[in-house]
């Protein structure tokens, strides 16, 4: 089931992004980030009039997506960044390819224009996911983050809607 994200699932959401935080190199954040603190960037999404959605397996909250401004400058205001994580143990099941599709309708259906998807590298599942998805990578920034005492690189895949 996914549905909009309410401020009672940012337990979820923030034990779920921790998780890549204190494993991963797909987010350059390297301190966890509290539930209140995941719900005031609910609050910063969501109005703005962008969605956060929270897809749901047996009554779980397992993953989440949302879309936040590209940029703060009005001249960007069409285009926003997607954003998708899913907990660790919901990953190959499809989960995270249906959130971000229900995101996609979401966006175009308001006045997005184009959608960027920034992903760590090498993260083969990711580029996969935004490649199946009709995004094409567009910029490849090279030793741009520091973390796990190694350069990690950027991607940026974009799609117009």
């Amino acid at each position: 089931m996914i549905r909009p994200a309410t401020s009672a699932d940012c337990d979820a959401v923030a034990r779920i992004y921790n998780h890549y935080i204190e494993h991963t190199v797909v987010t350059f954040e390297e301190e966890p980030v509290a539930p209140d603190d995941m719900a005031a960037r609910m609050r910063e999404v969501t109005s703005a009039a962008l969605p956060w959605l929270v897809t749901e397996h047996h009554g779980e909250v397992v993953g989440y997506a949302y879309a936040a401004r590209w940029k703060s400058r009005s001249a960007y205001r069409f285009s926003v960044e997607s954003t998708v994580y899913l907990a660790p143990t919901a990953t190959g099941q499809g989960l995270g390819r249906s959130l971000y599709e229900h995101l996609l309708a979401l966006l175009q259906q308001a006045t997005t224009h184009m959608v960027m998807g920034g992903i760590a590298l090498p993260n083969a599942a990711s580029v996969a996911l935004h490649e199946s998805l009709g995004f094409e990578k567009v910029a490849h920034f090279k030793e741009v983050g520091f973390k796990q005492q190694r350069w990690v690189d950027v991607g940026y895949w974009q799609r117009a809607l």
